[in-house]
């Protein structure tokens, strides 16, 4: 079996990628092929990255605040694209009454700052499938 891909990536208008980069690189060392596509991504290119890397998920990380509306964007662009299947997670300073929200646009975890890098292995490691 091939090791999970996952698309990890920056979305929006968020500088701020050190922590993303720890997390590529837990990802990375437990085996999973991490494609990161780096800082001010757009919706259009989470989207365009994800189908053209065949990849089993979607990580997105936003610090900017603007996360419902960039989810929401991303969600909108995958159903189009026939990619509603694919797991998308998040990653970044989420107020808990944004949780219930994000859960219905179709995030299936996300991670807020002081989640351990063990944590969030031992979740994509668990939870997410490669797509066949």
């Amino acid at each position: 079996m091939r090791p999970l891909r996952l698309l990890v990536s920056k979305a929006g208008l968020d500088g701020h990628d050190r922590g993303v980069k720890v997390v590529a690189r837990a990802l990375r060392d437990a085996g999973v092929e991490v494609i990161y596509t780096g800082l001010h991504q757009t919706p259009e290119m989470i989207v365009a990255s994800a189908l053209q890397e065949d990849v089993d998920a979607i990580c997105v990380s936003i610090l900017s605040g603007a996360h419902l509306a960039l989810i929401e964007k991303i969600q909108k662009l995958l159903k189009s694209k026939k990619l509603s299947h694919l797991p998308v997670i998040l990653g970044g300073i989420v107020p808990d009454e944004d949780f219930k929200k994000l859960a219905k646009l179709g995030v299936q975890k996300i991670f807020t700052p002081g989640a351990s890098l063990q944590e969030i292995v031992t979740y994509v490691k668990s939870h997410i499938q490669p797509q066949v």
